[in-house]
């Protein structure tokens, strides 16, 4: 019973009125999340409480650092510019003790968030619509945090889009192969090995200037944003925790390859899966209306690079994780991390055959003044 695995927890924070039931959110790869019902004085109240996953986040008090400083500059900004932030930003709440997280008697640590109702974040995008919604939310999410110092935060995984280095332990897992597996790969890796250069195009620009140093998400995937079910406006961009110093481009690739793709992350019908140019051109319209105007122009004639490195960086960390013997993101079965690396190796394929166009569409837009 999900209730035995947190009640010990439900006391120390701050929650108002008396607990009603807990329901497990299940859309995530990292963290084990759980919607809370309260009743306070006959009013429903929700909250999200999280478990946070310490093998993925080494340091969760510098992830928790990260996520306050960015969540009230976010407040603040919003209500400079006459915004009510409720329903805009995601609310820490206090524990007893004063604190944003909780560590339990077994060394766990545990946050939680007031739940903003009447939106969802959708897995599968329902209008099309939502695709520019989306763009506009991560656009904004860049705009708002262009004034902060990006360098102030931490990083809460050391080298998370430093693709360079996710080579390198690519090559590490594949030489030490402690599950057996690599044997079996040699079209897989060669795959990679082909696609090394181009895979550290932004590190070497972010290093030599040419793309500047920005606050980003670095997982938006569409599920990451909530969707207000009475306008269909996205509202708030959520789950912060790899909110750290990168590149522009890093944010615009993940997005598209997670909601542009025709197909789900792990589809394993390989002929499912390419790159809607629809949905493309739908995402570019509302980040480009959001980011237009601050963002440089090397960054945005660079966009569709993001779509590539972030593409084949993720199908390499898959696979490295299943060569691995699956200890970075949540399975299903014991070959799932190699079915989602075919299913990004695949869309990347498609991204790479559709270059061209991806680029003619982006200058489109901007000369149409998005």
């Amino acid at each position: 019973m999900i209730y035995n695995s947190i009640k010990h927890i439900l006391p120390e924070f701050r929650f108002e009125g008396q607990y009603r039931a807990v329901e497990e959110l299940t859309s995530g790869n990292i963290n084990n999340t759980y919607h809370l019902t309260y009743d306070n004085r006959g009013k429903t109240v929700h909250y999200t409480l999280q478990h946070i996953n310490q093998f993925v986040f080494k340091e969760p008090d510098k992830v928790m650092e990260n996520i306050l400083m960015v969540t009230m500059h976010l407040r603040d900004d919003l209500v400079r510019d006459g915004i009510d932030p409720h329903r805009h930003v995601l609310e820490l709440i206090s524990t007893r003790a004063g604190g944003v997280m909780l560590r339990d008697a077994a060394g766990d640590y545990w946050r939680a968030y007031r739940y903003i109702d009447n939106a969802v974040p959708y897995d599968t995008l329902e209008k099309p619509r939502h695709y520019y919604e989306i763009g506009r939310a991560f656009g904004e999410f860049q705009r708002r945090l262009r004034t902060f110092p990006a360098h102030q935060l931490n990083e809460t995984i050391p080298n998370f889009h430093n693709t360079t280095r996710r080579f390198y332990a690519f090559v590490a897992a594949i030489a030490e192969d402690r599950v057996g597996r690599a044997g079996a790969l040699e079209e897989e890796i060669e795959f990679f090995f082909e696609r090394r250069k181009m895979m550290n195009e932004i590190v070497r620009r972010l290093k030599s200037g040419e793309l500047p140093l920005r606050v980003t998400h670095n997982d938006t995937k569409s599920n990451n944003v909530l969707i207000d079910q009475t306008t269909d406006e996205a509202i708030c961009v959520i789950d912060l925790d790899t909110v750290m110093p990168g590149s522009s481009l890093y944010d615009f690739g993940d997005a598209v390859r997670f909601g542009a793709s025709a197909a789900a992350e792990d589809e394993e019908d390989l002929s499912k899966i390419h790159l809607d140019m629809e949905k493309y051109r739908l995402f570019t319209e509302g980040f480009l209306r959001e980011t237009n105007g601050f963002l440089t122009e090397a960054e945005i004639g660079l966009l569709p690079l993001g779509v590539k490195v972030i593409t084949c960086e993720l199908a390499m960390r898959f696979l490295t994780d299943y060569i691995d013997g699956d200890r970075y993101f949540k399975v299903n079965s014991p070959t799932h991390n190699l079915v989602r690396a075919h299913a990004q190796m695949q869309l990347l394929r498609d991204i790479e055959a559709k270059e061209e166009d991806m680029y003619r569409v982006l200058f489109d837009i901007i000369r149409e003044g998005a």
